[in-house]
């Protein structure tokens, strides 16, 4: 059973998320799961992806945006190929992750949360990398860089170009 949303044509994503409910289940404990390997496969999970979850589900849409913004794991907005996440926890604030921040912002040409034009990059802060012995330390999917300084900046961001 699919959802009837949209139009005669169906927009490949709500193909993508009718397979993986078929594997799934649509019942509700499996919201959490169908999240994740919707947005893997989608990359974000936009407010359209979410009335459409909604509706496959039969769940109420503010119950599916509440998890999406509940959780950080899950995202609105579309996530650059590169995520660079810095850590500002005390530790790695302490030995110059601000600074370390401020020259990413710089470099990209963006602000934190956000992505960079070409869609390349997006810059995170988060509180814990648990790597405190490094600090600072900052994460490039899922590859760990510490004992960084500002100077590291512009190498860090030639090996993802």
């Amino acid at each position: 059973m699919s959802c009837k949303c949209g139009s005669a044509v169906k927009d490949e994503r709500f193909v993508k998320i009718d397979q993986i409910l078929e594997q799934n289940g649509r019942d509700e404990s499996f919201l959490i799961q169908n999240l994740e390997q919707i947005q893997t496969a989608l990359g974000y999970l936009p407010e359209d992806v979410q009335s459409y979850l909604a509706e496959a589900m039969d769940i109420p849409l503010s119950k599916i945006y509440g998890v999406v913004t509940f959780y950080s794991l899950f995202t609105t907005e579309p996530i650059g190929k590169h995520k660079i996440s810095i850590c500002l926890g005390t530790a790695c604030y302490v030995k110059g992750a601000g600074d370390i921040l401020a020259e990413f912002e710089r470099q990209l040409d963006v602000k934190v949360g956000e992505t960079t034009k070409d869609g390349k990059f997006t810059l995170q802060a988060c509180r814990c990398l648990g790597a405190c012995g490094l600090a600072p330390v900052l994460n490039v999917n899922g590859k760990v860089f510490g004992r960084l300084t500002a100077d590291d900046v512009a190498g860090i961001i030639g090996q993802f170009e």
